[in-house]
Order: structure tokens, then sequence, then C-alpha cells
């Protein structure tokens, strides 16, 4: 570790599962724009579907979701009706029947739903729209709630990939989180899952977390490694008591500085190559046979707002409070506050309060984002052949120099290129072409 680069380049940026960034919607897109897009996505294309759930049984003092804590399940039903009126709302505004090549179900805790209410909603979506034949479907699971009928039912209902929070293992970090889960529990969970027939199966794991040392995130690595996912995420904790207010909860004096979190995102990668996992852009790691490495390889993984997948649908459709949708030109968001969502959805409205139009720059920037968050290189003229004889984004390349000086990032003619040495630093070389984060107001988690 240099920390002179971490001083320099491990600062606030955003994480780009987006570009604009959400902080950048605004409320000039509403319902209306909403509708208009709906109606222009034609029968020809495939859509992604993301339900949020923004319910948890006891709240993670980590979490950055939009979602809140209940006791009974009286509003979680509550909740799964408006997500039905919703589902029909969209399909009503669809023209044809696109086929659906991904269900994300995130939260919250989407296995909080009843066996009932979860196949009810397949079941209407299903009915709704056209199923691809080779469709995931993706559940995010908190094993401490996890029952083996549960695991049961969301394999009859059609889940076949589910992604099990983890974070880390040791005792004294999941108490300074507000998350006790021993290494049993997720281990029974992953065999009640696989059981079911749920054989595609991805593990969470953070850095970066109060009392959290290097030791703590290798152990926890390689115990889950041990668990045989398809996929790990290692995310770095994004401490932001500013917009997360329970945050407070955990004492900043806990918390790992800087140079300990590079070291423990390096070494844990290291862990997890050794491990035979391919690393995957920012902070994934893949079986060589799983979808996301097999994207790679062929120059077609993507990136959203769920993070690495390889999706290609060109449309994702958001349903629920908070939830996201993104189309070629255009994002759009629903209400974050639940009783906002609730309101508009009962009196037969989009939920739609956010968003942005995205004009040719947009896309363009957007593009070459996306393929430096996946690829690790771009191709700058491919990408902007219109540039003519001038090289495209001349002014981009005088702000990559001091990245290319020292190493992080190397140009050669028009292809970028991030270095084994840039990795870390893979969203500051990204933030280059970012048009929107001079001006802006919003604060970001670190780097690194």
């Amino acid at each position: 570790m240099d920390q002179g680069l971490l001083d320099r380049y491990g600062g606030p940026v955003p994480r780009y599962t987006s570009y604009p960034t959400a902080p950048h919607f605004h409320d000039g897109v509403g319902a209306g724009a909403y509708r208009d897009l709906l109606a222009a996505v034609s029968d020809g294309e495939r859509l992604s579907l993301y339900l949020h759930v923004p319910f948890c049984a006891e709240m993670c003092w980590y979490c950055g979701c939009h979602t809140k804590v209940v006791r009974r399940y009286g509003p979680i039903a509550d909740y799964v009706r408006l997500l039905e009126r919703e589902v029909e709302m969209v399909a009503d505004a669809i023209p044809g029947r696109p086929a659906v090549a991904q269900i994300h179900w995130g939260g919250g805790t989407p296995s909080m739903l009843s066996d009932a209410d979860f196949a009810g909603l397949m079941a209407l979506i299903a009915r709704r729209f056209s199923m691809a034949p080779d469709a995931e479907v993706a559940v995010e699971i908190d094993p401490r709630t996890l029952t083996k009928e549960m695991a049961c039912a969301l394999g009859a209902a059609g889940v076949n990939r589910a992604s099990l929070g983890v974070q880390d293992f040791n005792i004294a970090v999941q108490l300074a989180i507000n998350r006790i889960q021993p290494y049993d529990m997720t281990a029974r969970a992953v065999d009640w899952l696989r059981g079911a027939g749920i054989v595609r199966l991805n593990l969470d794991l953070m850095y970066g977390l109060p009392r959290q040392t290097v030791m703590d995130v290798l152990r926890s690595a390689d115990l889950a490694a041990d668990l045989g996912p398809d996929r790990l995420a290692l995310f770095g904790y994004a401490h932001v008591p500013w917009m997360k207010r329970h945050q407070r909860l955990i004492a900043e004096d806990d918390l790992p500085g800087a140079s300990d979190r590079f070291a423990q995102a390096e070494a844990a990668a290291d862990m997890l190559t050794e491990r035979g996992y391919r690393r995957i852009g920012l902070d994934h790691f893949s079986r060589a046979d799983d979808d996301l490495a097999i994207a790679l390889r062929a120059g077609r993984l993507r990136r959203n707002f769920q993070g690495y997948t390889a999706d290609s649908a060109s449309v994702l459709l958001g349903f629920g409070a908070s939830a996201i949708g993104s189309f070629d030109n255009a994002y759009v968001q629903n209400a974050v506050p639940f009783g906002d969502y609730a309101d508009a959805i009962r009196n037969g409205d989009f939920a739609v309060r956010r968003g942005l139009l995205r004009g040719p720059d947009d896309r363009l920037r957007g593009r070459v984002i996306e393929r430096l968050m996946c690829d690790l290189q771009v191709d700058l003229a491919e990408l902007a052949p219109s540039a003519g004889a001038g090289r495209p984004f001349g002014p981009e390349r005088a702000l990559l120099k001091p990245l290319i000086d020292d190493g992080l990032a190397a140009l050669d003619g028009d292809r970028l290129r991030v270095t084994p040495r840039g990795r870390p630093y893979l969203r500051s070389v990204c933030a280059v072409f970012d048009t929107y984060l001079a001006g802006g107001t919003a604060r970001h988690s670190r780097a690194v």
C-alpha cells in the first residue's frame, strides 16, 4: 500500500451503479414521464424486473438500504397488495408482452414474505409478462430469518439464484453491527436452499466494519469460500450517518482507518483468488463457470443498481417504494417514503417521483464508465467515433495524467486501461469522466 496514493485517490467518489448517479435525479421526471417511457417499450425488448421489499425483522446498524423494522405481518401483507397493483398498472401501460429475462428481489428482507404472497406475486408476473425460458429469478436472503419451508417455497415459485447476506463471521464484529449470525446458521441456510433446488448462490461480505481487522476479513472470506458459492461480493462499508441515522449507533472510533480498509480489501481479494475465484470488476468474485465470469470473458458484463450482472435486458423496471428503473434514455425512481408510494398506488397512479432524462453525452459517458467498471479498459475512440480528426475526451486525457504518472492507469492511443495497481482506485479513474461530480453537493463513500 502506498499512503500517498491512498491520500490522493482514496477519497469519496460514487459507486457508479449508474451514470449519472442517483443523487443527481430530480423531481422533473414523474409519473407522466414514466407512462411515456413504458408506452415506448417495444414487444421485442427484454425486461429486467426489480422488486423492493422495504422490511426487516431488525435493523443492522451498517445498513444503507431503504428499509424499516416490522414486528407483525400485517404491513407486509398490505405492501404485497400494493406491489400486485403496481405490476398490473405497469403491464397495462406496456404494449405487447415483452420477455422478462431477470427478476431480482431486494430489500430489506424479501424472504419475510409469506410463502403464499411470494408465490402469488411470481404467478402474477408470469401471467402479465412473458417469461424468457432462461430467465434468472434471484432473491436476497437473510439467513437469520430463513426457514426450510420458505426455502422450498422459493424453489417452487421459480427462484434459481439466492444471495445471502453474511458481512462478517466474527462475533466481535457482529456485535458491533447488531447482526448476530453464526457460521452454522449460514451453512444451514445454504443446505436448505440447495436442497430446494436453488443451487446458484451468492454470499455478500464486507470490509471496513467496526472492530474489524485484516484477520477477521480473511477468516470470513475463507469460511465463505468453504461453502462453495458461485459468487462472492466484497463490499466496502459506507459510513453515511448523515443519510442513515441508525449508523450513528456505530462508534466512529471503532471504524478502521483508510489504510486498514485498503489492507482488508486486498488481503481478502488475494485469498478469494487463491481459492479459485475470478476477480470481477471492483468487488465481485465468481467461479469460472458462473454467468459473471462468462460475461466478462465475452465482453458482455454489465453494471446496474444491483451491482455487476450478466443481465442483457435493455429495460429495468423497478417496483416498490424507492425502487429505481432504467431505460436507455432515462432513470426513474419511485417515492422513497413508504406513505407517498402507498398513496400513489392506491390512487391508481404511478409512484415515480424523481429521475433523470439522459442526453447523448450522458449515455456516452455512461458507456465509458460502465466498460471501465466492468472490463477495466475502454477504447475511447470506438465509443466516440464522432470526434473525427480530434481525439475524443481531450479534457479528460489531461485529467488522467496524474493517475497515469502514478501508475494507476495507462493510455495507449485511445485505449485506456486501469492497471493492477490502479484497480483499488477504479472508481476514481471513472470519476474523471463524471461531469456532474464537480458541481454536485452529494456526499459519497470512500473509493477504497
